[in-house]
């Protein structure tokens, strides 16, 4: 075998490896639901319900759909989503996993004053502000289908039971104010997400989103805010060895993803 030759398999070899551990170490937790693992989380006391669980009929039928958009978001909802992120990127887990955003018990929150919006929303327009930020998108029909599919999604996975106890890792972790530096971001970037992510934040669909460029969430939602993103990127990420990142460190990655360019929000949608 040539010198050229060997090169060649030895640096497939590697990838194929580095490729075999990256997967290995995921919990590919969009794609199952009936999960005990769930409740193995470091203080929480809940298992979410059983497959099982969904009724047959309508209301079943609805729930499922939810799911699907919930999971599959770009797919089943794409007339409304210009991003190539699902809503369980950020709410990880099918929405049930702690210090991600779950949605698990959200409903009994609302309706709540929302600071960004200036007035008091329902869960309704909580969904709507995911699609219009998050997802780069239109409002669904408030009434319509998909919208009764995901609030019936998320009232499933938060119906009480008499033997379930109460949900802990509500929205994030709490980090520290601190001062990010991007530059130091760019080279965590490279070392630690770079890898799932692209080296330019493309993604690598459909098991990672992307996290700058057309495809990702505008400049108008959460995730684009620093201190947001680093407590997500603190307690979540990397998926395979989570909580590696020191709070500075998810600081500052999180800077250098904000520095890079993303579509714009629509103001037209400013009320969500």
């Amino acid at each position: 075998m040539s010198a050229k030759a060997m090169l060649i398999a030895v640096a497939g070899f590697t990838f194929l490896l580095y490729g075999a551990f990256i997967l290995a170490g995921l919990a590919v937790k969009d794609l199952k639901f009936d999960r005990s693992e769930v409740s193995t989380h470091p203080g929480m006391a809940w298992t979410p319900p059983p497959e099982s669980s969904i009724p047959r009929g309508p209301l079943g039928n609805s729930i499922r759909l939810g799911r699907l958009l919930f999971t599959e978001t770009p797919l089943y909802a794409s007339q409304h989503a210009a991003a190539k992120i699902k809503c369980s990127d950020c709410h990880a887990e099918g929405g049930m996993q702690p210090f991600a955003s779950p949605v698990v018990a959200v409903p009994a929150l609302f309706p709540m004053f929302n600071q960004r919006a200036g007035h008091i929303i329902s869960l309704q327009d909580r969904i709507q502000e995911c699609f219009v930020r998050s997802e780069n998108g239109t409002p669904i029909d408030y009434n319509g289908e998909q919208m009764h599919a995901l609030v019936d999604y998320i009232n499933w996975l938060s119906t009480p039971e008499p033997s379930r106890q109460k949900f802990k890792g509500r929205g994030l972790v709490s980090l520290p104010e601190l001062k990010p530096d991007p530059a130091h971001g760019a080279q965590i970037y490279a070392s630690q997400c770079a890898g799932c992510h692209g080296q330019q934040g493309e993604g690598s669909l459909p098991l990672f989103p992307p996290l700058w460029g057309p495809n990702s969430f505008n400049d108008g939602a959460g995730m684009n805010g620093i201190p947001k993103m680093a407590a997500f990127v603190q307690h979540n990420m990397p998926q395979n060895r989570m909580g590696i990142l020191s709070p500075q460190e998810s600081y500052d990655v999180s800077a250098y993803i904000h520095a890079q360019p993303r579509p714009a929000f629509n103001p037209a949608y400013a009320k969500f």
